[in-house]
């Protein structure tokens, strides 16, 4: 097993684990697709469990892991795909707004135009990868392996 995923996996066993529901959402046409597309989580089992936090009290390193499949859909066309977003992550929020991401397996991610290192669109991200997000809201993404896939090209 790579280092990473091991850290990864240490992390998230272990109690204090608390649900972490997705909410459903809507993008206008041309924000990640060229049509408006809907999201909708059919399986949740996201959990959460806070492992450090700032001196304010807010949280600074949160692990995030279960089970998580968000139907993705062409709101003009009804198309749609079930896309498995069950990865685990450890994310640390900086007090500026900024995240750092270290993920294992799927997430499901979303590049503004000119607001990152992919295109703009929905993709599913699935390996081993690290994702920063500035203050600004810039994602960059660094592959050790894995695959992109391109929602918005299966709901088109």
């Amino acid at each position: 097993m790579h280092l990473a995923a091991a850290t990864l996996l240490a992390l998230t066993a272990g109690g204090g684990w608390v649900p972490a529901p997705s909410a459903p959402w809507d993008t206008p046409a041309g924000a990640r697709c060229d049509f408006a597309v809907h999201g909708e989580p059919v399986v949740d089992e996201v959990v959460k469990r806070v492992l450090a936090t700032h001196p304010d009290g807010s949280a600074r390193t949160v692990a995030y892991k279960g089970d998580l499949v968000v139907r993705v859909s062409n709101t003009g066309t009804g198309a749609s795909y079930d896309a498995d977003a069950s990865g685990s992550a450890l994310i640390t929020y900086g007090t500026d707004g900024s995240q750092h991401w270290k993920v294992a397996g799927p997430v499901l991610v979303g590049f503004a135009e000119n607001g990152g290192t992919l295109p703009r669109g929905l993709y599913i991200v699935d390996g081993l990868y690290t994702l920063d997000v500035s203050a600004s809201g810039y994602k960059t993404l660094k592959m050790q392996g894995g695959s992109v896939d391109a929602l918005c090209e299966r709901v088109d």
